[in-house]
């Protein structure tokens, strides 16, 4: 079978350095890492445009299809026969559809076999490492990480790993535990987090954070025995295509042929009736009620918080947890339209749940259920996304929460910079996280 997504991937790649390419497998993310402006809200018209002065290497919307040649006629022919992406109005039947298409809830939603395998201090963190079963698979392994010596209930926060091609880690993108930063993953966490664990930053703020290892990712990961030789010998030389003479590297190894492996794990799971979006909501709906479980952590003030793959499973977990009270959404929203031509190949198998677009866009999901309180984070110089795509989806969303009476509770900000979630960023969104949750 011919993979040519990953093989452009991986050979544009090997031409950066060698560990972010092993990182941005999956997702680009563009070489300016030097900290950027930030955009002004969105609010008035004239904020839309001082902040659009800014770009200066976002895609324009193509009017061919590249990767579509003289089939570029087909998304026409689709417009014709079904109407995709009608708009899905915020509420209960919005919601249902969308737990109907993603068709994953085989138990309670609840851990199983609870255990806490480590206690920790460090920098101004209490954590501890806890694991559970949801039900299959192996163990799920999570950080939750509180501030040192502080008692009583705290309001929670899950914070939610990114995709970024990157499948050995998960929770350790983001977060530190007791050990060392992983050395794979110092590049990524300058590029895209301006070099902080900002899950242990939100804890030092006052917040309970979990952290989760997802489907896929960690804990969670497929052994690399799991995947299919052919995958694995096709990763391995893809991965030393620019390199022949690369020293062998076991995570960079694994990492190319779970890239790889995505499309067949997709399969499965819709010949499943469901999709790895199905899945890992699920997975993260089971985090949110074992943070709302504990007797340190406020049921009624739980959030949610991710960058780029983190981003949709944040938006997921806010339209189908009634637990979420505030949701960010960081550098991940976009219309589908928007995402036509030269950014379907830059996204995961999550972000098109099979069917999703017959009933409505991805902006539906994050707003569908308006009023709960969302922050959506828009990176202007994203590579992933076109200006178009994303202040299209800005506008849906802020009809939806006008439309449910609580304008207010939306908000969009625009930042210059590309594919990231920097400090400027989480800031805002910490900010906007207290202000909801610590009332």
């Amino acid at each position: 079978m011919d993979f040519p997504y990953y093989e452009q991937k991986v050979k544009v790649l090997m031409l950066k350095t060698y560990s972010l390419s092993v990182t941005l497998l999956f997702a680009w993310v563009t070489p300016n890492f030097a900290q950027p402006q930030r955009a002004e809200d969105r609010g008035s018209a004239s904020d839309i445009k001082r902040a659009d002065k800014v770009t200066t290497h976002a895609q324009p919307m193509a009017k061919t299809y590249q990767h579509l040649g003289e089939f570029s006629d087909l998304v026409a022919a689709a417009e014709r026969s079904h109407s995709p992406w009608p708009i899905a109005s915020p509420g209960r039947a919005t919601q249902r559809r969308l737990r109907s298409v993603l068709n994953f809830a085989p138990g309670k939603e609840q851990p199983l076999e609870v255990r806490l395998q480590r206690r920790w201090e460090k920098d101004g963190v209490a954590g501890e490492e806890i694991s559970w079963s949801v039900g299959y698979g192996p163990r799920t392994t999570t950080w939750l990480l509180r501030p040192a010596r502080v008692n009583g209930k705290l309001p929670g926060v899950v914070a939610l790993h990114h995709h970024g091609g990157f499948k050995f880690y998960g929770k350790e993108q983001i977060a530190d535990g007791p050990d060392a930063t992983p050395e794979a993953l110092v590049a990524s966490r300058g590029s895209l987090y301006g070099g902080r664990a900002y899950a242990n930053e939100l804890a030092r703020r006052g917040f309970a954070v979990l952290v989760p290892d997802v489907f896929g990712w960690g804990s969670r990961k497929f052994a690399l025995e799991t995947i299919p030789e052919n995958l694995r010998n096709r990763a391995q030389t893809l991965r030393r295509a620019g390199r022949p003479d690369a020293p062998p590297d076991p995570i960079a190894e694994y990492n190319a042929a779970a890239g790889l492996h995505e499309e067949l794990v997709q399969k499965y799971c819709q010949a499943l009736g469901t999709s790895i979006a199905g899945v890992a909501s699920y997975e993260d709906r089971i985090a949110v009620n074992y943070l709302a479980s504990r007797a340190d952590i406020r049921p009624d003030a739980i959030g949610c918080v991710g960058l780029s793959g983190g981003g949709l499973r944040a938006a997921l977990l806010q339209a189908t947890s009634p637990r979420i009270k505030a949701a960010v959404v960081a550098s991940m929203m976009s219309t589908y339209r928007g995402l036509l031509d030269h950014n379907i190949i830059s996204h995961t198998w999550m972000l098109y749940p099979p069917g999703w677009a017959n009933y409505g866009d991805l902006p539906d999901i994050a707003a569908c259920r308006a009023p709960s309180p969302l922050l959506v984070q828009y990176s202007l110089d994203d590579a992933l996304f076109t200006v178009e795509g994303m202040r299209a989806a800005d506008a849906r969303i802020t009809q939806h929460y006008a439309t449910a009476g609580s304008p207010k509770n939306y908000t969009g900000q625009f930042f210059s910079g590309p594919h990231q979630f920097d400090i400027a960023m989480q800031e805002a969104a910490f900010a906007w996280l207290a202000q909801r949750l610590r009332t």
